[in-house]
Parts: C-alpha cells; structure tokens; sequence
C-alpha cells in the first residue's frame, strides 16, 4: 500500500471514529457497538504505530493520555473567569432581578442553566484545532491541565470550523464513573473520594494523564470567553453557536421572561436533582442580552449580570462528641465540633464549626449533645442548633480556656470583638498558620506547598518565617517522609518560580491586618514598589480609593515593626520581587492619550501585535477594551479577516482603524 492509500485510510478512519465518539459521547446517539467502534479504534493504533508520521492531532488514540508531566504550567486568561454572587432563595432572586432592572432600565430575559458540580475550564482553539486548556485558578491565573482535558471524550480536539474561539465550561464525574471509582478504592484498600467534584478535580490535576484517562470524565461548555470573526447577541446564541461546532451543552437550559418563571424553574429542580446522571448544587442565572451583559458590567468579583441560587443546605443530626481548638494566624481561637461523621449533601462531615464562645453559650452546646448540622450554601459545615430534649444528663459542660492551646499565653478579648485572642506574636500556631496563608493560592501560590507540607517543614524546624522557604535545601528535604527526588524539584522549582510574582501576591501573603487580595491589589497598583508602600503615611495610604482609616492605620503600623522591615529585607536578599508587574494605574486627567475613556473592540488578526498586547497597551493608555460592537463603542481596530464586527461598525458609523494606524497611535 502505498504511503498516500495509507494517509488516506489512517484519515477515513480517524474521522470516523472522532464521529462515532461524537454521537455517543456529546448527542447520546450511539451509532454503533462497543464492540465495534473497540476494533476499528485497535485497527486505527495499529496503524500509527507503523507509521507514526502519518498520525493526526486529533486522532482518538490522543484520548489514552499521554507522557508525565513534571508540574503545572501557569496560564494567565486572556479573559478573567470570574466566580458569581449567591442567591439563596426567592427573595434574593428577586433582589437580582431589581438591581439588574435598575442597571439597565428595563426588563431583561433571563437564561437559566444548571449548575454543574465540577471544576471550572477554560479551552483554546485556534483555526479549529484544540491547543489549551486550563483551570480556573484564581481567575486572572489558572493551570495548564491541556493534557489531561484532552483525554474528555466530550471535548473536541478538531472542530467543524477552523475558528479561533476560546469556551468555558465545567468538567465533572458523572455519578456512575464516581460510583466504579470508589468501588475500584475500596477494593484496593484506598482512601475514597468524598463526592464527585473532589474526584474531578483529582483527576484533571493529575500529572499522569493516563489516570484522567482512566476516569471517565464529561465536560458541559456554558460560555463563549473570546471569539475571532464573530458577532454574538445574546447568551442563549452562544449557546447553539458552540453546540453546531461540536461542543457539549447542558440540554437543561430554559429561557425566562421574567423573574417569577426563573424562580419557577429553579424551585423545579430542587426534587427533580436527584435523578440526574450527575450532581449539581445550583442553577446559574445570566442576563441573556450581550449588550445588557456589557452595559451592567462588573464587580471587583462578581459580574452583575448573573447569579448562582444554591439550592438550601441538607440538615442533619448526628453526636458531637468533643470540642476542638484551633489558633489562626491573626490568634483568634476558633472552636470546632468533632462529630460522628455523617454524610451531608454528598460529603462525609467528621467536623463543623462552633465560630466562638459567645455561639457555644447561646445554643447551650454541651459535649455529648445530639446536634443539627447542615453545609452553609453547600460548603462549611455548621451546627444550627441543639437537641435539648434528647439529652441523657450525660452530657458535659463546655468551657473556654484561659490559655492559648498552643504556647500558653494568656487568652484576651479585644473591645467590641467576640473572639478570644493569643496576641503572644511568636505563638507557633500563629506562625504556622501565617505560613500556610503565604503559600495559598491567593498569595504566593506555590504548587506542591500545602498545609500537609508546610506543617511537615514547620514540624522539623526546616522553616520558621517565609523568608526560610525561599532558603530550602535539597538534601535536606530528602530526608522527610514522603519526599522523593521527583518531587523535592517540582517544590523547588515551583517556589523559585513564585520569586517573580507581583508585589499585590506578597503583600496579601504577608497577612496584613485588614489587608485582603483586592486591597493588595489597590495598593500595588497606587504605590507600585514596597518602598514607597513602607514609606507611605497615613493620610497618604487613606488617599488610595477603598483603603479606609482601620486599614490604613493597621498598614502604617505593620511596616513601622523592627521584624516587618528585618523580613522584607531578607526577601529582598533572596530576590523576591517587590514591584507591581500588572498594568499601570493612572489618573484619566493625566493621561495625554487619544484611547483615554474610549471603548475600543479588537477583530480580526494582527501581524506585528498580539491581541492581548494590544489589550494591555490600550489600556495602560485609558482605555477600555471590550468584545462587542455596541452603540457605546467609539473605536474599532480592524486586522485581517475582520468579520462581522467591522460591517456592524461600519453600520452604526463607528470609527475604524487598521493595524498601521493603530501601531501608529501607539508610537
């Protein structure tokens, strides 16, 4: 056979497989048996393997998983993913609802979707072809998991169309795979997975993709991130948009007129969740109409044109059976009920909070006590409320200590505070916990560096401040248990890796009083370097939009301590970065820019300029840069092949640039 007679067949047989695994695994149509789609596939393997140069990218043999990854890489999302606000009854529905009429001035219709109790992923496709896929991250950052994503049946590694297009979605555990997940644990004496979602996000940040191969994941795609060459109006567009290009949708999606229908349809699911093939713990809300979308804009967290109603928390009962006390990294004691584990909605709970004294002696908690429990909106456990009339006389009277569990210090009460305190600053929980805070994901996030670990190193006087985990030693973690070579350099490259991130990561990783990861960004952003931030007054730091007088005096106060300014100093020595390395903030008065206050939309392909760099020059210069043309928009930057985009431009008498001019404003 002849080199091009095979190319011919390896390509009809690709096709046909990638066909038949589109019926089955997105449209739910089987075409035909296992049985025989098994043995084209070994036809198929064969194949490749004599002729490996003639293998394609998207050849259904890429499903197995491929070589080990060492680590993560990081990926910065071109388009932040942001997470949604909380609804958790009728009432906060309708609270939405008021406040996004307000915004826009009219009734809007709605799109309601379930909420799919997985990890949230980003995927790229470039002229058809998938190149990228990555958790969600903190938002602005995630993980580069493309390897494991692409052993997701459901995901496309070819589309339809050679577009370039970027689709959120969420990828779960369907309740069966979890099922024959655990049963296969169990057998083997393993630890099991508490509820799906754990099991997902277990398996997509395996470094092994041959195990996410192993695990029968599924994907639902829920939004369009960016888009080349195309114009979308409205949610429930996207929606079929993506559908028609091979991508998985939720078949559950329904659009309302009106509030009173989306509340309907939410208070539909609360019984019929059951019988679904996989868990949800929600229905998410969006504004249908893009434009409405972008006239409503954005919180520093949330968008405002959507919401998540979480359905109301499983209660249940179960034996508290001690009382246990834990020291934060601020020194507030925290109290927390050790139970009889039970399970709630779909985890099982061994613990659940008490928050303080004054709560303990409010619900009469006593030791022995048959307590409610339920998870507040799904997440933390927490008792509701005592048993009273189930009491034996057995039970135990529960006392708060006058001294810190943890070094004995005195215990204080601070003036209109309800906690207690262990103020003693070298507290070794208090540094133990401040340690793990500086490693999380929110502050340096450095991958491998758990609180497993971090108690480890802090266990063996291998770390004693944050200073000492930039000073790790090979050898010397080669002794602790459970620390082979493999991944004694994975920590240390991922902590040498954090030594460049942004001076907002350290400043939220510090733990300064007050100072959480949105101030740390508005600080970084104003001051720009750690020593202007030291040298920074009062009155100056109050200046700063968001940063109050309780704030800025606990700042002023933090880099005015002999050891604050002893520990920045050894950072520096050891080379961590204390600039600002985000765009730049500057007063819209003082910019001299012609996209100073403008709306601009980018379309189409530029040849000396990267779209995201054109992004962040526009917006370094005042500008704002945005992914639909609406009346609002006042310029729009045309490349090649710019579509739909620059006729509705050209329609609504919108000013049009080229690249050369652009380049050209840019200077």
């Amino acid at each position: 056979m002849s080199n091009k007679q095979l190319k011919e067949q390896i390509d009809q047989l690709t096709d046909r497989l990638n066909d038949y695994a589109h019926h089955y695994y997105v449209l739910d149509t089987p075409k035909i048996p296992d049985s025989e789609y098994d043995k084209q596939l070994h036809e198929l393997m064969e194949l490749e393997e004599k002729h490996p140069d003639l293998k394609r990218e998207d050849s259904p043999t890429e499903r197995v998983g491929g070589e080990i990854l060492d680590y993560f890489r990081k990926v910065q999302h071109d388009v932040p993913m942001l997470s949604l606000s909380n609804a958790f009854d009728d009432q906060e529905l309708r609270d939405f609802d008021r406040r996004v009429q307000q915004g826009l001035g009219h009734e809007p219709t709605y799109m309601c979707e379930l909420k799919i109790d997985g990890l949230a992923v980003n995927l790229k496709y470039e002229d058809g072809k998938f190149v990228q896929g990555a958790t969600r991250g903190d938002g602005s950052t995630g993980e580069d998991i493309t390897s494991n994503l692409r052993t997701i049946q459901s995901i496309p590694l070819r589309l339809k169309e050679e577009i370039t297009i970027e689709v959120r979605g969420e990828a779960f555990m369907p309740k069966k795979s979890f099922n024959a997940l655990n049963e296969e644990k169990e057998r083997s004496e393993e630890a099991l997975f508490a509820n799906p979602r754990n099991a997902a996000a277990g398996s997509l940040r395996q470094l092994n993709p041959k195990i996410a191969s192993k695990r029968h994941l599924d994907v639902f795609i829920y939004s369009v991130g960016q888009i080349q060459g195309q114009t979308l109006d409205s949610h429930s567009e996207s929606l079929e948009f993506v559908r028609k290009r091979g991508f998985k949708t939720n078949d559950q999606t329904m659009k309302c007129a009106n509030i009173e229908e989306v509340i309907a349809y939410c208070n539909g699911w609360l019984e019929k969740r059951a019988n679904l093939p996989y868990e949800i713990d929600g229905i998410v809300i969006k504004v249908d109409s893009l434009q409405d979308q972008e006239t409503l804009g954005f919180t520093a967290k949330s968008p405002r044109w959507a919401t998540a109603f979480k359905f109301p928390a499983e209660e249940v009962v179960t034996r508290l059976r001690s009382i246990e006390l834990s020291i934060g990294r601020t020194g507030v004691v925290t109290p927390t009920a050790i139970l009889d584990p039970v399970s709630v909605a779909g985890t099982t709970v061994r613990r659940a909070s008490l928050h303080n004294e004054d709560l303990i002696r409010e619900q009469d908690v006593k030791i022995g006590d048959k307590v409610t429990i339920k998870k507040a909106g799904d997440i933390i456990p927490k008792v509701v409320n005592v048993l009273v009339d189930e009491r034996t006389g057995e039970e135990e009277d529960f006392h708060m200590p006058t001294e810190c569990p943890e070094c004995k210090s005195e215990l204080v009460r601070i003036e209109g505070e309800v906690a207690l305190r262990c103020v003693n600053p070298k507290c070794p929980a208090q540094i133990r916990e401040g340690l793990i805070h500086f490693v999380s994901r929110n502050a340096m996030n450095i991958d491998g560096l758990g609180e497993k670990v971090i108690t480890q190193l802090f266990a063996h006087d291998l770390i004693e401040d944050v200073a000492d985990i930039y000073r790790l030693e090979r050898d010397e973690l080669l002794k602790l248990e459970r620390m082979g070579e493999k991944s004694v350099d994975n920590l240390l490259q991922a902590i040498e890796v954090t030594k460049t991130n942004s001076l907002e990561k350290l400043l939220f990783g510090l733990g300064i009083r007050y100072v959480g990861a949105k101030a740390a960004k508005t600080l970084a952003m104003n001051f720009e370097t750690m020593d202007k931030l030291q040298k920074a007054s009062v009155e100056e730091l109050e200046a700063v939009d968001e940063i109050g007088t309780k704030m800025a005096d606990a700042i002023h106060t933090y880099f005015n301590q002999e050891q604050v300014l002893e520990l920045l100093h050894e950072l520096a020595e050891l080379k961590i970065n204390m600039t600002y390395t985000g765009p730049k903030l500057q007063a819209m008065e003082e910019l001299d820019s012609v996209f100073a206050g403008k709306s601009v939309v980018l379309t189409g392909s530029m040849e000396i300029m990267s779209r995201n760099d054109a992004k962040a020059e526009i917006e370094s210069r005042g500008g704002k840069v945005t992914g639909s043309v609406t009346t609002k928009t006042d310029l729009l930057v045309a490349g090649e092949k710019a579509g739909s985009k620059l006729k509705k431009a050209e329609d609504l008498g919108i000013e049009v640039w080229d690249e050369k001019r652009f380049l050209a404003e840019l200077g």
